[in-house]
């Protein structure tokens, strides 16, 4: 069986928090374009973690292939990294303009997946770390028609063609099954992502990745639906006292005290 993973680069989620917190994070003259560029980019983790649940179906003993695919301004650091973990095949889709929406990005994948050998399971991050829309996982499953699991922290493939599925609730764990092809989300619950050995992210460097054009991919609706307006840097102040006192009774009184003087408890 094919699978097909689409992975994301974003900036470094952290590096982002940092820079916002220390002032130093600046949107450029257009109102939406973050332009500080000593900001890393890297893989999406959600889609990191979608990468290691493909690598553990294909060693649990059955032939499969695992593919990664991305569509962005140049995702060819990410896709080196997905061979480094053990992917087989890497495929970018470049993006030349920067105002598609996820729905273009959505109809580019699938129309990637259905001009190629196809895939039998499908499988995204949950989420980008960025903008935490998630939408693009249902988009693919909706264009090639095949059923959608959000949310998995465990994925299993049987005999028989079908996919087992536990999935993240509020509740607890649910187990879901469906036939295949289908699209999976993978949840942090997953667990950690493998690291890259030296002899893999040596074979990374060797390994080009299959470039597929807009135009390869024949009518494709890339018509944005959502346009970004406006970014903004939030204001963030941190204000700490401490509390002292004679023991931990005291301090918790005197604590409890300035909270409802405050307002924050009533």
């Amino acid at each position: 069986m094919r699978i097909v993973v689409c992975a994301k680069e974003v900036l470094d989620p952290d590096a982002v928090n940092n820079y916002a917190l220390s002032g130093g994070l600046a949107i450029g003259d257009d109102g939406r374009t973050i332009t500080s560029s000593a900001i890393p980019r890297l893989m999406n983790a959600y889609d990191e973690q979608a990468i290691e649940a493909a690598l553990r179906i294909k060693e649990a003993g059955a032939d499969h292939t695992v593919t990664v695919v991305s569509a962005g301004p140049d995702p060819a650091a990410i896709l080196k990294h997905a061979v480094a973990l053990g992917a087989d095949e890497i495929v970018s889709i470049p993006i030349e303009d920067a105002g598609i929406d996820y729905h273009v990005v959505a109809n580019l994948l699938a129309a990637y997946v259905r001009s190629s050998e196809g895939a039998g399971l499908i499988l995204c991050g949950r989420q980008a770390s960025d903008d935490d829309q998630g939408v693009v996982p249902a988009l693919i499953a909706e264009s090639l028609d095949m059923p959608l699991i959000s949310i998995a922290r465990a994925v299993a493939l049987s005999a028989g063609g079908t996919v087992r599925v536990t999935r993240v609730t509020p509740d607890g764990n649910e187990i879901v099954e469906a036939d295949c092809p289908a699209v999976v989300t993978i949840s942090n619950e997953f667990g950690e992502p493998r690291y890259p050995t030296a002899s893999m992210t040596i074979r990374a460097r060797r390994t080009p990745a299959t470039v597929v054009t807009m135009s390869d991919l024949g009518d494709v609706d890339l018509a944005a639906r959502v346009t970004l307006v406006e970014q903004s840097v939030p204001i963030v102040q941190g204000n700490c006292e401490v509390i002292d006192g004679e023991s931990p009774s005291v301090i918790a009184r005197d604590l409890v005290r300035r909270l409802h003087e405050d307002g924050i408890l009533s």
